[in-house]
């Protein structure tokens, strides 16, 4: 069966292949979370319970459990291969696209289990949305970058498209810079551009949630400081959970911090409580650039 929960229009769509019940147990899940259409303002977007990520024989997520704040800046940090981006792509099932990936643990968004078996992964990804380390753009139009989440989804509407584009170029501070050549290629925009337009592909679809992997690591100082200013803007309307390198961007832009080491979390809260935390425990000896 289908439910359908509609919205000034626009229609998600989650397939369900048990019974009527099972429908109604879902369907808080499906509502809708547009930029000015919030039917939730629960604590906590995301609540984890011991979470362990496989591939093959390695583990390399450690029975994980964490309550992931609503509408903050969440900061993701620790030494290379400590299992932050496997962390962080379990929250849109992007690890189910990895052959012999093993997940066991609960993932609730909005209080629903993302890998209950009725829970469609292409609408999941359409709620939470992932930007990547290198900005990924399509060989297309900067137009048609940012309209192809609409267009899978059947919309055709030419007019709301349209007005769907400029609206997300302007909440990813793209606008002005592209509105005279939006029949241009995207390739030909800087890599600080290119990032900005994959958030814009991304909010095109109305996200709940932007998950984000290093978004500026390839990026100069001045489109790391665009993209800084943007996240900080875009969490009054988008959860954000970040990945980082860059300590002193985690600390100038999030307000929650989780610090991950040889895949356990080994400690999460207030971003100014992490950084203060003592130079004899673990985070303390990572922040001072001990190890890692």
């Amino acid at each position: 069966m289908i439910v359908k929960i509609v919205n000034k229009g626009h229609y998600t769509l989650w397939r369900l292949r048990r019974s009527h019940m099972n429908a109604l147990r879902c369907v808080h899940a499906l509502t809708i979370l547009g930029n000015k259409n919030r039917y939730y303002m629960e604590k906590h977007i995301f609540e984890i319970k011991n979470l362990n990520i496989y591939y093959h024989d390695f583990q390399a997520v450690k029975n994980v459990s964490v309550a992931i704040p609503s509408y903050v800046i969440t900061a993701i940090i620790g030494p290379s291969g400590c299992g932050k981006s496997s962390f962080l792509r379990s929250m849109n099932r992007m690890n189910d696209l990895i052959p012999n990936a093993k997940l066991t643990g609960e993932i609730l968004f909005h209080g629903v289990n993302i890998y209950d078996p009725l829970i469609s992964e292409v609408n999941l990804r359409r709620r939470v949305g992932m930007v990547f380390q290198k900005p990924n753009p399509f060989p297309f139009s900067i137009f048609a970058n940012v309209a192809y989440g609409l267009k899978i989804q059947n919309i055709k509407d030419k007019a709301m498209i349209a007005e769907r584009v400029e609206e997300s170029l302007k909440r990813a501070f793209l606008w002005d810079e592209v509105k005279d050549r939006l029949k241009k290629p995207a390739l030909e925009l800087s890599g600080g551009q290119q990032q900005r337009l994959c958030i814009a592909r991304a909010l095109a679809v109305y996200p709940d949630t932007l998950l984000l992997d290093e978004p500026c690591s390839s990026l100069d100082p001045l489109a790391t400081a665009k993209i800084e200013e943007l996240l900080q803007k875009l969490k009054k309307e988008v959860n954000i959970i970040i990945v980082t390198h860059n300590l002193q961007q985690a600390k100038r832009i999030s307000e929650y911090v989780g610090f991950f080491n040889s895949g356990e979390l080994v400690d999460f809260g207030p971003t100014k409580e992490i950084f203060e935390r003592s130079a004899q425990s673990m985070v303390g000896r990572y922040i001072q650039g001990i190890f890692g």
